[in-house]
C-alpha cells in the first residue's frame, strides 16, 4: 500500500513537471543558427526573417510559425547576394532584415547586403519581393556616410502613419553610428537629409519602440563575437531624437552563469496586449563565436516608463 502511494505521488509530481514544462516556450525557440531577427504577423501566422549563420548567406532565412513551437522554413526570391550587388558593394552577405506592414497593407523590407541598405516591397510576407527602387539600386551605398558601416536597417511606423528608417554600425567593433531619416509615402525616398542620432553606447542594431509618447531607441552594444554584446536603450521625445541614456540603459546581457552569452540585435512586437523581444544569443564554440540562436522573451516596463531587464527564461505559450 505504501509503495502504491509512493508511486502515485511520484507520478503526480512527474506529470506536474511535464505540464509546467509545456507552459513555457524555452530558448532557443528553434534548432538551427540564425541571427538579427525581424518579425511580422499575417493571417494568423508569424514570419521571422533572419540572417543565416555563420555570418550570413546568399539569402535570408524565413521561419513561419503560429505558436513559436513548430516552424516551417521558406525561401524568398529577394533579397539575394546576386540581385543586390553593385560596384560599391563590400564583401558582405545578406544581413539583418527589418520587415513591416505598411498602411497600404503591403509589406516592406529593409536589409543590408554588401554593406549597403536595400529596400523591397511585396503584397505577401513570402513574396514575390521586388526592389523598391525602379533602377534596382540600394537606398544607401557603402560609400555614403563614410564613417558609418551602412548595415542593420530598422523601419518604424508611427501612429500617424509616418515611417522612419534607422541604420548604422561601426568598423572593427568601435565607433558605432546610428543614422535616422523620415521616409516619404513611397517608403523609399528620404523626406529630408538623414541625421545622426548616435548615443554614447550605441554600436549597431537600432530598433525603435514607442510607448506613451516616449520614443525608445534600442540598440546593441559591445562586440557581436563575444560576451560583451548586450541590449541597451535611450529615450527621446521624437522619432529623430535627441535620445538620452540613463542608469536603466542595459536590459539584456550575458548571464552570470553564462547560460546566455552575448544576447543582442533584437526586434520587438506586440501580441494580445503583451510586448515581446525576439533576439539572438551566441552558441559557444571552441574556435570562434559565429553561430547564434533565436530567443524569445517578454518585454515589460516599470511605473517610471523604464524598460525592465529581460528574464531570458522564455514565455508562456501563445495559444
Amino acid at each position: 500500500m505504501i509503495q502504491r502511494l509512493f508511486f502515485m505521488l511520484a507520478f503526480s509530481v512527474c506529470c506536474k513537471v511535464t505540464v509546467a514544462q509545456q507552459q513555457i516556450i524555452h530558448n532557443p525557440i528553434t534548432p538551427g543558427y540564425f541571427a538579427d531577427p525581424t518579425i511580422v504577423k499575417d493571417k494568423g501566422s508569424f514570419f521571422i526573417y533572419a540572417t543565416i549563420d555563420p555570418w550570413g548567406d546568399k539569402e535570408l532565412a524565413v521561419l513561419e510559425t503560429k505558436d513559436f513551437i513548430t516552424f516551417k522554413r521558406h525561401h524568398l526570391n529577394w533579397p539575394t547576394k546576386q540581385a543586390c550587388t553593385t560596384p560599391t558593394s563590400l564583401n558582405e552577405m545578406v544581413w539583418a532584415p527589418s520587415v513591416v506592414k505598411g498602411k497600404d497593407n503591403r509589406f516592406y523590407m529593409y536589409v543590408a547586403v554588401g554593406g549597403e541598405v536595400w529596400g523591397g516591397v511585396s503584397n505577401t510576407p513570402l513574396g514575390p519581393w521586388k526592389n523598391l527602387k525602379s533602377d534596382n539600386s540600394p537606398m544607401v551605398k557603402s560609400t555614403d556616410y563614410k564613417a558609418v558601416h551602412n548595415i542593420d536597417p530598422d523601419c518604424f511606423i508611427d501612429a500617424d502613419g509616418s515611417a522612419y528608417l534607422y541604420w548604422g554600425s561601426g568598423y572593427k567593433w568601435i565607433n558605432g553610428h546610428c543614422m535616422a531619416v523620415k521616409l516619404k509615402k513611397d517608403m523609399v525616398s528620404f523626406d529630408g537629409a538623414p541625421v545622426e542620432v548616435t548615443t554614447p553606447h550605441f554600436f549597431e542594431g537600432a530598433h525603435m519602440v514607442k510607448r506613451n509618447k516616449v520614443y525608445y531607441l534600442m540598440f546593441s552594444e559591445g562586440k557581436a563575437i563575444d560576451a560583451s554584446y548586450q541590449v541597451g536603450y535611450a529615450k527621446g521625445n521624437s522619432p529623430l531624437g535627441p535620445f538620452t541614456e540613463d542608469q536603466h540603459r542595459v536590459i539584456l546581457s550575458t548571464s552570470a552563469d553564462s547560460t546566455v552569452i552575448g544576447p543582442g540585435h533584437h526586434t520587438t512586437f506586440e501580441e494580445k496586449g503583451q510586448r515581446y523581444i525576439l533576439y539572438h544569443r551566441i552558441f559557444p564554440q571552441k574556435e570562434s563565436y559565429v553561430l547564434r540562436q533565436l530567443c524569445l522573451d517578454s518585454l515589460n516596463f516599470d511605473a517610471g516608463g523604464n524598460i525592465k531587464r529581460v528574464s531570458t527564461k522564455g514565455v508562456k505559450p501563445f495559444n
